[in-house]
């Protein structure tokens, strides 16, 4: 056991350089293809390539009652990237424990990371539980964000000095407001507010990322679900009152209604009364035998900033969209240039008319030299990127546009339109897709499936 959790340490170590050598912070991409060559991380029943994410040497079971790990990981059933959290040591005594979490599948919201599957496992040298989460590649957790130096000797001195703003503090309000009111909605409890256990996303965007985890954990010792939706409001309340004024969430413990003052008056000389208010009602319990305060409330007094978050939300759709406008734009040139590598100067069909140096495709040959191969009147090399894309563009809307294509001896030319050159592509590529032409054995053999 001990040599397995040294060879963690020296993995999470390994994965920590990787990530700051490797990986570009702006490209998911390439971190949800990152793997750990040599690893010595065992293959799960249905997922292979696990990659510590959590990069902490500093382990605290404070949270769950056990050390946590975080990996992602393939699956080996749609191929698809997900998140494991390995609970270290846990001892399943009830089948049925493991069960509640079907319960949390029903949970679809945009502030909530969606839970898929729990299972149980030795292949750590131990008995540990996993939970398996959507992926979100490059995420931070609050903490991360705005604690960085947190369970270090210097995080007193590199606290950070700039508050919040009061508009994002807002936003984190009404997202977390929106995932307690789906979740409540299901006759459940987050049950895990912890800074550490949610994640930034995107710019601002949060999501709830421990969801469920401790409804197995507890399973044995369940409380009534109107108690834990209490509780999920005073942990709301509590968990923006750490950001607000800087202070770590464990550093404000017992804040029964006499010890608010202290932190309520210090949040109220940074923050609003409004927002300062808001925290004060979440912090603070229905007197006995009042009617328990819901989210359903809550979400009603917080109705104009919850629109304010949606108006936010909208204007990152609108530039997501033209973003995924441009993309798409790349795909269409990427096909073309597909296509024409494709087709161009095929070797195993020299002999054959069609695509001799006098047929239809000789025009694709030259038309490939015409929109990358230009060179001056001295003979050195163009590379006009406008006018690359301005003739692939054409080319995929099958433009009228005529252009002239002269041979490379300058001894043949061809007027011909974009229209036809698209045509004369599709048919191309289209008898390459049927293999109604059969290699004569000169050309390049791939690889094997």
């Amino acid at each position: 056991m001990q040599m397995i959790r040294q060879a963690l340490s020296v993995l999470m170590q390994r994965s920590s350089n990787i990530k700051m050598l490797t990986l570009d912070p702006f490209n998911p991409s390439e971190a949800l293809q990152q793997v750990m060559p040599n690893s010595t991380l065992p293959p799960l029943d249905n997922y292979f390539s696990l990659v510590p994410l959590d990069t902490s040497h500093r382990k605290s079971s404070s949270v769950f009652g056990y050390t946590t790990w975080v990996y992602k990981a393939t699956s080996s059933k749609n191929g698809r990237t997900y998140c494991l959290r390995r609970l270290e040591g846990f001892r399943l005594t009830n089948e049925h424990a493991i069960r509640s979490v079907k319960e949390w599948r029903r949970l679809n919201n945009g502030n909530v990371v969606s839970i898929h599957d729990a299972f149980t496992t030795r292949a750590f040298g131990d008995s540990s539980l996993f939970f398996v989460q959507d992926y979100h590649p490059l995420s931070k957790t609050l903490a991360e964000l705005h604690f960085p130096h947190a369970g270090t000797a210097h995080a007193s001195r590199f606290a950070a000095k700039t508050p919040i703003a009061e508009g994002v503090l807002w936003g984190y309000v009404s997202q977390i407001a929106n995932a307690l009111k789906a979740i409540h909605a299901l006759n459940l409890a987050a049950r895990c507010l912890d800074m550490s256990k949610i994640i930034v996303t995107d710019k601002n965007r949060i999501r709830l990322g421990a969801c469920s985890i401790l409804d197995v954990v507890h399973f044995e010792t369940r409380r009534p679900i109107q108690d834990l939706q209490q509780e999920d409001l005073i942990h709301f309340g509590k968990l923006i009152l750490s950001l607000a004024i800087n202070t770590l969430p464990n550093q404000l413990t017992n804040l029964q209604a006499s010890q608010l003052k202290g932190p309520i008056e210090q949040m109220g000389r940074t923050y609003s009364k409004e927002i300062t208010d808001t925290v004060l009602w979440l912090l603070t319990p229905a007197p006995p035998g009042a009617t328990p305060k819901g989210i359903e409330e809550f979400v009603r007094g917080i109705a104009v900033h919850m629109v304010a978050t949606l108006d936010a939300s909208l204007h990152e759709a609108d530039t997501l969209k033209s973003e995924l406008f441009r993309e798409l734009e790349n795909g269409r040139l990427v096909r073309l240039m597909a296509k024409l590598g494709a087709v161009n100067e095929r070797q195993e069909f020299d002999g054959d008319r069609a695509w001799s140096e006098n047929g239809e495709r000789y025009m694709l040959k030259l038309f490939r030299d015409y929109v990358f191969h230009q060179v001056d009147a001295n003979g050195n090399p163009v590379v006009d990127m406008g006018h690359i894309i301005r003739c692939l563009n054409r080319l995929d809307a099958g433009s009228d546009d005529r252009i002239c294509l002269t041979s490379r001896d300058e001894q043949t030319s061809f007027v011909v339109s974009y229209k036809e050159l698209k045509k004369q592509l599709g048919n191309a590529f289209g008898e390459l897709l049927k293999g109604g032409k059969q290699p004569a054995g000169r050309g390049f053999q791939g690889p094997s499936h």
